[in-house]
């Protein structure tokens, strides 16, 4: 019998879909409301909604299951839309916020009927305490709700706001965040794309669909590396020997380097793959992360941090065979250097840069520019009002390296004393202050089990009462 207890989950992304399909699973005798409070469809986010364009996931069918138990489970959706469909394809993303969709309305109806899901649209801006064991969410419009537990699952915050480009800021040249506009490219209009990585390679190829690949494309990072593909690869244990090298040792940053190097160059001399090797590190990740001190988390960061993440978040293989042949007819030229400066000429903007290695700044024009740096995590710099409010108030904190917000057992948020906020929580890739890698759908989906486990016990509501 449910104890007509509310659960507020604010965000109806990837993380708060599967965390509201965890709950409504197991959690009837605890909870009688389920809030699932977003502005948008719960289920698709910005990361899978409907675009004009089909962009593809980053990651195979295969490995993309919203039920840790049923690794498949998305591939059989997708075979019931699509002929042909295979664990090894790279699907839409939109098919992937249907699947999502159609995980909560599967899960909603199977629930007791004790237990309702409701979805609340509209933004948070605003929290406080409602009494010692209950909340009070202001939204947007004025409507306030209140929750005896919280769990935020904001999603991917926009880019880093560019010092260089603030002069351009509030110009129609000028997208600060490419979400926030129409994938699309003029023809023959010659953007200016700022980072290399996969929001590069999402924005170049749906922009180039839009312009009939009639347009022209520079992109700039410090380092000018484009991500490598995908491939078929299996997923393989780590052999002792090198689990050990891995684990043991003096924890610095040096060490891990040399180590995964020489694991991937053994594996392959042997014929295997040396993604197999990378996907091995991520599931010890959290606890490397965890191992190393604050200094070498540092040093990771500013020197090996962009080497990892060209090799761990990569492309697929039709997408990195695309962006290759842009780059072959140069439609598509990638620049590793330093943006330095910006300016209005005209109906177009000017940069002056300067590239990598080089002692001499250079310029370049385009009609608009597109900033792809990707999420910026640190929540110093956020935007969102009502992350402003808690950290003002200090109900969470930051995390000092600026990798999101700082958690304790279970994603409970921390207040900027470090104690753990009762009845608060996070769920989201900001977990990777403490864990590092945070941002895939497997990893996501293990912290949403663990923590639908952890709200779903019969203690934890005497433990807030």
């Amino acid at each position: 019998m449910a104890h007509g207890r509310t659960l507020a989950i604010v965000g109806g992304g990837f993380s708060g879909s599967v965390l509201a399909c965890a709950l409504l699973t197991r959690s009837a005798h605890r909870y009688q409301r389920l809030l699932l409070i977003d502005r948008g469809v719960p289920g698709r986010g910005l990361a899978y909604a409907e675009q004009a364009y089909p962009l593809l996931l980053n990651v195979p069918a295969g490995r993309m299951s919203a039920e840790p138990r049923q690794p498949l489970d998305f591939v059989h959706f997708a075979q019931r839309r699509l002929s042909g469909a295979q664990a090894h394809d790279f699907l839409p993303r939109a098919l992937y916020g249907d699947y999502l969709q159609q995980k909560l309305a599967t899960a909603a109806r199977a629930a007791l009927p004790a237990l309702r899901l409701e979805h609340v649209r509209g933004e948070a801006v605003a929290l406080a305490r409602a009494s010692p064991s209950g909340w009070q969410l202001l939204l947007t419009d004025g409507r306030r709700i209140l929750a005896h537990e919280l769990v935020l699952a904001l999603g991917n915050p926009p880019p880093m706001r560019l010092p260089a480009l603030e002069p351009l800021e509030g110009s129609s040249c000028y997208v600060a965040d490419p979400w926030s506009a129409p994938l699309g490219f003029g023809v023959e209009e010659c953007v200016l794309v700022i980072g290399t990585g996969l929001t590069m390679a999402d924005i170049v190829t749906a922009g180039m669909a839009g312009a009939g690949g009639r347009a022209r494309v520079h992109a700039l990072s410090r380092h000018g590396l484009l991500p490598p593909p995908q491939t078929a690869f299996t997923q393989a244990s780590l052999p002792p020997m090198g689990r050990r090298a891995l684990l043991e040792g003096k924890p610095t940053v040096r060490r891990l380097v040399q180590c995964v190097r020489a694991l991937a160059a053994e594996h392959a001399s042997q014929g295997g793959d040396w993604r197999e090797v990378i996907a091995l590190v991520r599931q010890q990740a959290p606890r490397l992360w965890q191992g190393l001190p604050p200094c070498e988390r540092r040093r990771f960061l500013r020197h090996a941090r962009t080497y990892w993440d060209i090799h761990r978040h990569r492309l697929p293989e039709q997408t990195h065979a695309q962006l290759k042949r842009l780059t072959a007819c140069g439609q598509l030229q990638l620049h590793a250097g330093r943006l330095l400066a910006s300016g209005i000429e005209g109906s177009r903007v000017r940069v002056r840069w300067r590239p990598r290695g080089a002692h001499r700044d250079l310029e370049l024009r385009a009609d608009r520019i597109i900033n792809c740096t990707g999420p910026d995590y640190d929540v110093r710099r956020s935007h969102d009002p009502l992350v402003r409010m808690l950290l003002a108030q200090g109900l969470i904190s930051a995390d000092p390296l600026g990798l999101g917000m700082r958690t304790g057992t279970h994603g409970a948020l921390l207040d900027r004393e470090g104690r753990a906020v009762p009845g608060l929580y996070y769920l989201g890739p900001m977990l990777r202050a403490a864990h590092w890698e945070c941002t895939a759908a497997a990893e996501l989906r293990s912290h949403a089990e663990e923590l639908a486990q952890h709200l779903s016990a019969p203690w934890l509501e005497r433990a807030l009462a």
